[in-house]
């Protein structure tokens, strides 16, 4: 088919696609040709409304630079970036589940030793975390490398504050002990919203979405012969806990946090992770 018409619109542009391209991105470019051509055709979409998108488009690429990924944003309000996430890491039922990375971690950061403090900064609402890590026999796994990291109470992490929040605040890596147990000392984390100063910011707003994500903490759980798991803990209760703006809520994954009574530390919150081993 050499020319273009509206119906056959699909097969005339995959067919200019050579059969000696990598057989995956024939796959890809294929779906992705006859998708966005259905989408089009199904709305029946406007020459100002394209001009729109791609105007959207070009924004939200200009917004890009070494700290800010609005792309990524995009991907993560319009739930692409958790369904990618959950086609990769399916596991088996009790296993602990995975959740969106986020664009705050940061590599590199200090390891403590287990019951150490990992808020340099100060915090009102102190939390003691701890749990243990098993597999799903529910055997102690031991050596498990934890990767955490939170906000401040003031809804911000230390990247988008280095000149207000000392480097590594609320930011750690703890390895359990053979009873497979961890526990550390950090603050309950706040909701906070995402950047919303941009394109896709503005977007939600037309479709009169939040931009808030609910409180959590951060958790990367790796140990030699198993998947690892890339999740957050969320704090019960939460507001948003229902309307995530990156959808990154999984019931599983909501953890309490219980006041304590007359102790330095204010609050504690008990979650166990369950790793599954590698195949």
């Amino acid at each position: 088919m050499a020319y273009f018409t509206e119906d056959a619109s699909v097969e005339t542009v995959n067919a200019r696609v050579s059969e000696s391209a990598d057989p995956r991105l024939q796959t890809v470019m294929a779906s992705l040709v006859r998708h966005l051509h259905a989408f089009v055709k199904d709305v029946e979409l406007t020459q100002a409304e394209w001009d729109i998108a791609i105007d959207f488009l070009t924004k939200t690429g200009q917004i890009c630079d070494e700290n800010r990924q609005e792309f990524i944003l995009l991907s993560d309000v319009l739930g692409v970036s958790m369904l990618v996430d959950a086609i990769n890491n399916r596991r088996p039922t009790g296993a602990t589940e995975n959740t969106v990375l986020g664009p705050f971690h940061v590599d590199g950061v200090p390891e403590y030793e287990l019951g150490a403090n990992i808020t340099q900064a100060g915090g009102r609402e102190t939390c003691r975390f701890y749990g243990t890590v098993t597999d799903l026999d529910g055997n102690p796994v031991e050596g498990a490398r934890i990767d955490v990291w939170s906000d401040s109470e003031d809804g911000f992490y230390d990247v988008q504050q280095p000149d207000i929040q000392p480097r590594n605040n609320n930011r750690g890596v703890f390895t359990t002990r053979p009873d497979g147990r961890y526990w550390f000392e950090g603050i309950k984390p706040v909701s906070y919203p995402i950047p919303d100063d941009g394109p896709v910011g503005k977007m939600l707003g037309k479709l009169g979405r939040h931009p808030y994500r609910p409180a959590h903490m951060h958790f990367i759980v790796s140990a030699e012969g198993f998947d690892p798991v890339t999740t957050h803990t969320f704090v019960a209760g939460d507001k948003y806990l229902t309307s995530d703006a990156v959808f990154g809520v999984k019931e599983s994954l909501i953890a309490e946090f219980t006041p304590i009574e007359n102790g330095e530390t204010l609050w504690e919150s008990n979650y166990d992770f369950v790793l599954h081993r590698a195949t």
